[in-house]
C-alpha cells in the first residue's frame, strides 16, 4: 500500500508512512484497494500499517489514532461494496518499533498492550486480524495473543532474513517462531516483506505446519541493511529501492515455487502492484 501510494503522487513521509495517505489522499487509499480487487485479489489488508502511536505523535496527530484506524477500515469496506465482489477484509497489525528490527522490539509486556488496543479497534470492522512483518518470535507472540483474544480470525507473517534464506531476521529459525505462537488459534501462518528467495526457502516448513492457511506475499526490495530505520540519516536508510528482475512475470515465477511447496495463499507486499496480483490469479 505504502509504495503504491507514493507511487500514485501521494506524500509518504518518514514519520507515519502510509497512514499519511489517510490526512492528505483517503480517496487514493480507495483506488488501490479497487485496483487490486480488479486485479483478482480475494484479500485486501486495510492502510493500519503506518497507524502507530508512536509515530502519530511525532506529527501531532497521535489524538486521531482510533479515527485513523477506523477510517482505513472504512475505505476498505467502501472499495469492497463499490466492487461488488466478496473479498476479504484483513485488518493489519503492524510492527511498533520500526519494521525489520527485531532488536527494538521489547518485551511482550511492553508492546502486547498497544497490540491490543489496535486489535479491538480494528476486530469489529475486519473478517481477519493479520499480525505482519514480524521480525522475531516475540514480536508475533505480543501481536497474536492480542489478536486472538479478539475472537476474529488471526493469521501470522514474518518477515525473513534479506541473505541467510529461510530464518528470521533475528537469527530465529521458523520452528522457533512456530512454537512460540503454537497454543494459539492461529489458522494462518505466512511470510512477508522480504525476498521470494526468502519465502521459496522457507515454505516447506509451514507447510508442516498443518496450518490451515500457508503462504506468502514478499516484497521486491534490495537487501536491507540491519540497522536500517525510515527516517534514519545513514546512506543506507529511507526509501529501499526496487530490484529490476522482479517484474509481474518473474515475480509469479517464485509464487508458483511457493504453490508448489503446499502455499495456499499468495500475494504482494512492497514493490509489487495490481499487475503483480493479476498475474498471480493466472496461477490459480
Amino acid at each position: 500500500m505504502g509504495r503504491e501510494l507514493r507511487m500514485r503522487g501521494v506524500e509518504i513521509p518518514a514519520t507515519i508512512w502510509s497512514a499519511n495517505a489517510l490526512l492528505v489522499a483517503p480517496e487514493v487509499v480507495e483506488s488501490v484497494h479497487l485496483d487490486n480487487i480488479a486485479a483478482g485479489a480475494d484479500i485486501i489488508t486495510t492502510n493500519t500499517y503506518g497507524v502507530i502511536r508512536r509515530d502519530l505523535a511525532r506529527e501531532g496527530v497521535e489524538d486521531q489514532f482510533g479515527q485513523l484506524n477506523v477510517q482505513a477500515c472504512q475505505l476498505a469496506h467502501s472499495a469492497r461494496e463499490k466492487s461488488g465482489k466478496q473479498v476479504v477484509i484483513a485488518g493489519s497489525l503492524p510492527p511498533l518499533r520500526g519494521s525489520y528490527r527485531p532488536d527494538l522490539v521489547g518485551a511482550v509486556d511492553e508492546i502486547g498492550p498497544l497490540y491490543a488496543e489496535q486489535a479491538d479497534i480494528l476486530a469489529p470492522l475486519v473478517d481477519l486480524l493479520l499480525c505482519e512483518t514480524m521480525s522475531s518470535s516475540t514480536e508475533a507472540l505480543a501481536a497474536a495473543a492480542a489478536a486472538c483474544k479478539t475472537g476474529k480470525p488471526v493469521w501470522v507473517s514474518w518477515t525473513l532474513h534479506d541473505r541467510s534464506m529461510g530464518i528470521l531476521r533475528s537469527g530465529e529459525s521458523v520452528s522457533t517462531a512456530l512454537q512460540a505462537i503454537s497454543h494459539l488459534p492461529v489458522s494462518g501462518y505466512l511470510f512477508n516483506c522480504c525476498p521470494p528467495e526468502s519465502i521459496s526457502a522457507g515454505m516447506s516448513q509451514l507447510t508442516s505446519s498443518g496450518a490451515k492457511h500457508i503462504g506468502g506475499y514478499a516484497n521486491t526490495f534490495i537487501p536491507i541493511a540491519a540497522d536500517w530505520t525510515l527516517d534514519g540519516d545513514e546512506e543506507t536508510d529511507g526509501l529501499i529501492g526496487v530490484r529490476e528482475d522482479l517484474n509481474p512475470e518473474q515475480y509469479a515465477r517464485h509464487a508458483a515455487d511457493w504453490l508448489s511447496s503446499g502455499a495456499t495463499v499468495i500475494g504482494g507486499c512492497c514493490g509489487t502492484s495490481p499487475e503483480h496480483i493479476a498475474m498471480l490469479k493466472t496461477l490459480i
